[in-house]
């Protein structure tokens, strides 16, 4: 019977870790370029301020 070759499967393991590990950062640094998209909510979420100050406008009992 043929011996395992250990080595073979070691490098093997280290190759798909390395290459799970490079997929997450990958996938962070993505997600690090998505907050661009919220600061277009923020600016909606700026225009609910300028509708505030009508109020005031208005006598205070």
């Amino acid at each position: 019977m043929a011996k395992t070759n250990f080595q073979y499967e070691k490098r093997q393991k280290e190759l798909e870790k390395k290459k799970k590990k490079e997929e997450k950062l990958k996938r962070k640094a993505e997600k690090g370029n998505e907050p661009s998209e919220p600061s277009a909510d923020e600016s909606v979420e700026t225009d609910a301020p300028d509708e505030g100050p009508a109020a005031p406008d208005q006598p205070v009992a």
